[in-house]
């Protein structure tokens, strides 16, 4: 693999960890309801449904799911839908950020990985990427496993660095929209925004 074909790869990657999503919607509400502590433990099972992502990658199992239109077209509705949902929550006449501090169940720390885990498995953009755009970045001649590892490892590392960040730092930004009513209405804005058409794309995305 070129170290060009890599960086690319990697600029996608971060693109996509820093776009709104339900993974930052979650380690976001999670850290300020439960503190840093508990988002670690859900970015710990994001973590872990990235790996489960790579390895069906690097097997060949999600070139199987894309080859049959059925099951792609399920997990593509299915995850548009999801999104659309998202989006309307933030765009809605009284609609909350994920930044607002709300009233959250305490959960255990299996609780809260396994809810990170589900939260991964389900995420549209994270299944877009694994089926959709990791496989552009493979050469068909070369050793397709260890590039999907190499790819997929690439990318978990940058999320865990960016999703890190934002359980780190999801507190004081939430303390900061709290005494700016404008910006925590603008933020509020521009995650529905991205978030509807992240779902548009993906409902009509009908690439095999």
């Amino acid at each position: 693999m070129s170290p060009e074909n890599l960086i690319l790869f990697a600029g996608v990657a971060l693109a996509m960890v820093l776009t709104p999503g339900p993974n930052m919607v979650y380690l976001i509400s999670r850290s300020i309801a439960q503190g840093r502590a508990a988002g670690l433990i859900s970015l710990a099972g994001v973590l872990a449904g990235f790996l489960i992502y790579m390895l069906l990658a690097a097997l060949g199992i999600t070139a199987l799911l894309v080859a049959i239109p059925f099951a792609y077209d399920t997990l593509r509705l299915a995850g548009a839908a999801y999104l659309a949902w998202l989006a309307w929550n933030a765009l809605r006449p009284g609609g909350a950020s994920p930044f607002q501090p709300r009233e959250l169940p305490v959960d255990s720390p299996p609780r809260l990985f396994a809810m990170g885990l589900l939260t991964n498995l389900l995420n549209p953009k994270i299944a877009m990427l694994y089926l959709s755009l990791l496989p552009q970045f493979i050469d068909p001649q070369g050793d397709v496993l260890a590039q999907s590892v190499v790819l997929g490892g690439t990318q978990i590392l940058i999320s865990a660095t960016v999703n890190a960040a934002i359980v780190f730092t999801a507190g004081a930004v939430a303390v900061f929209l709290a005494r700016r009513p404008f910006w925590a209405r603008v933020q509020r804005l521009l995650m529905g925004t991205v978030l509807g058409f992240l779902a548009v794309r993906m409902a009509l995305d009908t690439r095999r």
